[in-house]
Protein backbone atom coordinates (compact mmCIF):
# COMPACT_ATOMS: atom_id res chain seq x y z
CA UNK A 1 0.00 0.00 0.00
CA UNK A 2 1.61 3.15 -1.11
CA UNK A 3 2.29 6.13 1.66
CA UNK A 4 -0.21 8.54 1.61
CA UNK A 5 0.92 12.08 0.92
CA UNK A 6 1.65 14.62 3.21
CA UNK A 7 0.03 17.76 2.40
CA UNK A 8 0.16 21.65 3.64
CA UNK A 9 -3.61 21.40 5.31
CA UNK A 10 -1.94 17.95 7.28
CA UNK A 11 0.92 19.82 8.70
CA UNK A 12 -1.04 22.60 10.26
CA UNK A 13 -3.52 20.09 12.20
CA UNK A 14 -2.40 20.19 15.20
CA UNK A 15 -4.20 16.79 15.45
CA UNK A 16 -2.47 14.62 13.28
CA UNK A 17 -1.15 11.70 13.64
CA UNK A 18 2.82 12.36 14.54
CA UNK A 19 4.12 10.10 12.17
CA UNK A 20 2.79 12.03 9.16
CA UNK A 21 4.68 14.99 9.93
CA UNK A 22 8.05 12.58 10.12
CA UNK A 23 9.22 13.73 6.73
CA UNK A 24 12.27 10.69 5.40
CA UNK A 25 11.94 10.86 1.84
CA UNK A 26 13.90 14.15 0.88
CA UNK A 27 11.45 14.62 -2.69
CA UNK A 28 8.41 14.51 -0.33
CA UNK A 29 10.47 17.02 1.86
CA UNK A 30 11.34 19.51 -0.75
CA UNK A 31 7.24 18.99 -2.44
CA UNK A 32 5.77 19.86 0.62
CA UNK A 33 8.44 22.70 1.97
CA UNK A 34 7.87 24.00 -1.66
CA UNK A 35 4.14 24.13 -1.26
CA UNK A 36 4.34 25.60 1.82
CA UNK A 37 6.60 28.60 0.38
CA UNK A 38 4.15 28.85 -2.67
CA UNK A 39 1.26 30.06 0.11
CA UNK A 40 3.95 32.58 1.80
CA UNK A 41 4.65 30.17 4.85
CA UNK A 42 8.26 31.13 6.59
CA UNK A 43 10.26 28.07 6.76
CA UNK A 44 13.10 27.76 10.00
CA UNK A 45 15.26 24.77 10.26
CA UNK A 46 17.24 23.55 12.93
CA UNK A 47 19.33 20.58 13.27
CA UNK A 48 20.99 17.92 16.08
CA UNK A 49 20.29 14.67 17.75
CA UNK A 50 18.10 15.82 20.74
CA UNK A 51 19.61 13.32 23.34
CA UNK A 52 17.96 13.04 26.55
CA UNK A 53 15.50 15.61 25.77
CA UNK A 54 15.18 18.57 28.72
CA UNK A 55 13.64 21.94 29.05
CA UNK A 56 16.28 23.52 27.00
CA UNK A 57 15.74 22.09 24.37
CA UNK A 58 11.97 22.95 24.68
CA UNK A 59 12.66 26.06 25.37
CA UNK A 60 15.52 26.32 22.16
CA UNK A 61 12.96 25.42 19.80
CA UNK A 62 10.51 27.71 20.93
CA UNK A 63 12.73 30.39 20.45
CA UNK A 64 13.83 29.14 16.60
CA UNK A 65 9.58 28.76 15.80
CA UNK A 66 9.30 32.49 16.64
CA UNK A 67 11.92 33.69 13.46
CA UNK A 68 8.96 32.13 10.84
CA UNK A 69 5.68 30.12 10.77
CA UNK A 70 6.91 26.33 9.53
CA UNK A 71 9.46 24.65 11.78
CA UNK A 72 11.71 22.24 10.58
CA UNK A 73 13.67 19.75 12.53
CA UNK A 74 16.53 17.25 11.20
CA UNK A 75 17.20 14.63 13.68
CA UNK A 76 20.57 12.76 13.18
CA UNK A 77 19.86 8.76 12.86
CA UNK A 78 20.91 7.04 15.68
CA UNK A 79 24.05 6.07 13.14
CA UNK A 80 25.05 9.22 12.41
CA UNK A 81 25.00 10.15 16.59
CA UNK A 82 27.52 7.28 17.21
CA UNK A 83 29.54 8.63 14.39
CA UNK A 84 29.21 12.03 15.72
CA UNK A 85 29.22 11.63 19.39
CA UNK A 86 30.97 8.44 20.37
CA UNK A 87 29.61 4.36 20.33
CA UNK A 88 27.92 5.34 24.06
CA UNK A 89 25.46 7.48 21.80
CA UNK A 90 22.99 8.09 21.72
CA UNK A 91 21.03 7.54 24.75
CA UNK A 92 17.75 7.57 23.58
CA UNK A 93 17.01 5.43 20.36
CA UNK A 94 15.93 7.67 16.96
CA UNK A 95 12.12 6.70 17.03
CA UNK A 96 11.85 7.46 20.64
CA UNK A 97 13.57 11.09 20.01
CA UNK A 98 11.32 11.75 17.52
CA UNK A 99 7.99 10.61 18.96
CA UNK A 100 9.32 12.77 21.70
CA UNK A 101 9.67 16.07 19.41
CA UNK A 102 6.63 15.39 17.74
CA UNK A 103 4.99 16.27 20.64
CA UNK A 104 6.12 19.62 21.03
CA UNK A 105 3.77 22.47 19.92
CA UNK A 106 6.34 24.16 18.48
CA UNK A 107 7.71 21.69 15.98
CA UNK A 108 6.19 21.20 12.78
CA UNK A 109 8.08 18.66 10.51
CA UNK A 110 10.46 16.22 10.85
CA UNK A 111 13.16 14.70 9.09
CA UNK A 112 15.66 12.24 9.62
CA UNK A 113 19.29 13.20 8.76
CA UNK A 114 21.04 10.08 7.51
CA UNK A 115 24.95 9.07 8.22
CA UNK A 116 25.71 9.63 4.69
CA UNK A 117 24.16 13.48 4.66
CA UNK A 118 26.26 16.35 5.78
CA UNK A 119 25.65 19.09 7.72
CA UNK A 120 24.82 21.27 4.21
CA UNK A 121 22.38 18.56 2.53
CA UNK A 122 19.36 19.40 3.98
CA UNK A 123 19.78 22.80 4.50
CA UNK A 124 20.55 22.82 0.58
CA UNK A 125 17.57 20.97 0.16
CA UNK A 126 15.35 23.38 1.82
CA UNK A 127 16.59 26.92 1.59
CA UNK A 128 15.24 28.24 4.62
CA UNK A 129 14.21 31.61 5.40
CA UNK A 130 15.96 30.94 8.67
CA UNK A 131 18.41 28.74 9.26
CA UNK A 132 19.07 28.01 13.53
CA UNK A 133 22.60 27.24 14.49
CA UNK A 134 23.12 27.33 18.51
CA UNK A 135 26.10 28.88 19.64
CA UNK A 136 27.02 25.78 21.95
CA UNK A 137 27.92 23.60 18.80
CA UNK A 138 31.01 23.29 17.39
CA UNK A 139 30.01 21.32 14.04
CA UNK A 140 29.06 25.22 12.34
CA UNK A 141 32.07 26.95 11.86
CA UNK A 142 32.64 30.69 10.32
CA UNK A 143 33.46 28.53 6.78
CA UNK A 144 30.56 26.56 7.13
CA UNK A 145 28.44 30.06 7.39
CA UNK A 146 29.65 31.42 4.34
CA UNK A 147 29.35 28.76 2.42
CA UNK A 148 25.98 27.88 3.61
CA UNK A 149 24.67 31.15 4.09
CA UNK A 150 23.53 32.17 0.22
CA UNK A 151 21.16 28.55 0.75
CA UNK A 152 19.08 30.28 3.79
CA UNK A 153 17.38 34.12 4.23
CA UNK A 154 19.89 34.41 6.99
CA UNK A 155 21.23 32.43 9.76
CA UNK A 156 20.63 33.42 13.71
CA UNK A 157 22.78 31.75 16.66
CA UNK A 158 20.91 31.28 19.39
CA UNK A 159 22.13 30.73 22.86
CA UNK A 160 21.77 27.42 24.38
CA UNK A 161 18.30 27.82 26.40
CA UNK A 162 19.62 25.71 29.75
CA UNK A 163 22.21 25.90 32.59
CA UNK A 164 22.99 22.51 31.52
CA UNK A 165 23.13 19.82 28.35
CA UNK A 166 22.88 16.68 27.32
CA UNK A 167 26.78 16.16 27.38
CA UNK A 168 27.21 17.30 31.03
CA UNK A 169 23.92 15.03 32.42
CA UNK A 170 25.39 12.28 30.73
CA UNK A 171 28.80 12.98 32.26
CA UNK A 172 26.83 13.16 36.21
CA UNK A 173 24.90 10.18 35.04
CA UNK A 174 28.17 8.06 34.46
CA UNK A 175 30.02 9.34 37.25
CA UNK A 176 27.06 8.70 39.90
CA UNK A 177 26.56 4.78 38.70
CA UNK A 178 30.45 4.28 39.19
CA UNK A 179 30.32 6.43 42.90
CA UNK A 180 27.59 3.44 43.37
CA UNK A 181 29.55 0.63 41.76
CA UNK A 182 32.58 1.80 44.18
CA UNK A 183 30.40 1.66 47.15
CA UNK A 184 29.00 -1.59 46.36
CA UNK A 185 32.58 -3.28 45.84
CA UNK A 186 33.77 -1.26 49.30
CA UNK A 187 30.87 -2.36 50.92
CA UNK A 188 31.79 -6.12 49.71
CA UNK A 189 35.37 -5.80 50.73
CA UNK A 190 35.24 -4.55 53.85
CA UNK A 191 32.54 -7.24 54.47
CA UNK A 192 34.78 -10.27 53.04
CA UNK A 193 37.95 -8.93 55.18
CA UNK A 194 36.03 -8.89 58.71
CA UNK A 195 34.40 -12.18 57.49
CA UNK A 196 38.81 -13.11 57.45
CA UNK A 197 38.74 -11.42 61.08
CA UNK A 198 36.20 -13.07 62.43
CA UNK A 199 37.63 -16.49 60.75
CA UNK A 200 34.33 -16.79 58.41
CA UNK A 201 36.46 -17.25 55.41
Amino acid sequence: MPEERVTVKDILNPDLDISRRLIRNNKDLQRVVKSLKDNDYKIVLTQGVWDLIHEGHAKYLQKAKSYGDILIVGVDSDELTRRRKGPSRPIVPETERVKMLAHLRYVDILTIRGVNEGLGDLIKLIKPDTLIVSKSTKDFTKKMKSEYGPFCGKIADLQPQSETNTTARIRNLSIEGVEKLAGKIKKLAEEFIQGIKDGKE
